[in-house]
């Protein structure tokens, strides 16, 4: 099967970080495409970068489906576009921020989110809300760590996801870890080693369980939210992306 991963951002060492970080736990049959979008941040940091965000990732799917991907995965812990993008994609959308929620919850009666900055809880928790999950998160922390700054094994920026996960284990009874940010994918063994517990990377969980749907034979439905946008006419800078 041929997974399409997206990275929201634009900057390309962080797509090459989630694609490893993918094709690291695929399946020997599973090919990754990994892209980004020429349009939008360099980082996504709250819901003014989402925005801008958005009509990239739809760009990156819409080629994804015209190139016979089976499944998109969306790699922003926000879960940038992901109704838009199941509303217009042919093949399934899964983003890891869901992903991440639910493999945690199948592990641990509570789990606790660590992110990166404090602009990034509020959209998490939005989220948590709207996947009916919020009930089994004890807590979202941010470790005060830009995004970008994730892009080489900072020591610094490592210590303060670590003593935000002892905090969380402390003071929130947190029972597993998710990593809120992409970028935090090649760290989740050493998080797991270092604290005695599960830490759940959200590109992993994604791609597992997007191989899932596949395998399944499963699409997305199209009774409800998810229907087919309706033609019209998108103009200016966003001309291409009209269904």
């Amino acid at each position: 099967m041929r997974l399409h991963v997206v990275n929201p951002n634009t900057t390309v060492t962080m797509t090459a970080k989630i694609a490893a970080a993918a094709r690291s736990i695929a399946l020997p049959g599973t090919a990754i495409d990994a892209r980004q979008p020429a349009m939008g941040p360099v980082s996504i940091e709250g819901f003014y970068d989402e925005a801008f965000a958005v009509p990239g990732v739809l760009g990156c799917i819409r080629e994804a489906d015209r190139d016979g991907a089976d499944a998109h995965i969306i790699a922003c812990f926000d879960d940038t576009g992901l109704d838009a993008a199941r509303a217009a994609a042919k093949a399934p959308v899964v983003g890891i921020g869901e992903a991440g929620f639910h493999m945690a919850s199948l592990i641990a009666a509570r789990f606790a989110v660590v992110t990166t900055l404090g602009v990034s809880i509020v959209p998490i928790e939005h989220n948590l809300r709207k996947y009916g999950l919020a009930e089994r998160c004890a807590g979202v922390r941010a470790a005060e760590v830009p995004v970008l700054a994730l892009e080489e094994r900072n020591a610094d920026a490592i210590g303060k996801i670590s003593a935000e996960i002892s905090a969380a284990i402390r003071d929130d009874r947190a029972e597993a870890i998710v990593l809120g940010c992409a970028g935090m994918a090649d760290l989740a063994s050493e998080l797991a080693a270092t604290h005695g517990l599960p830490v759940v990377d959200g590109v992993a969980a994604a791609v597992t369980l997007a191989e899932s749907v596949v395998r399944l034979g499963l699409t997305t439905s199209r009774l409800g939210p998810y229907a087919r946008p309706r033609s019209k006419t998108y103009s200016g800078t966003f001309s291409p992306f009209q269904p």
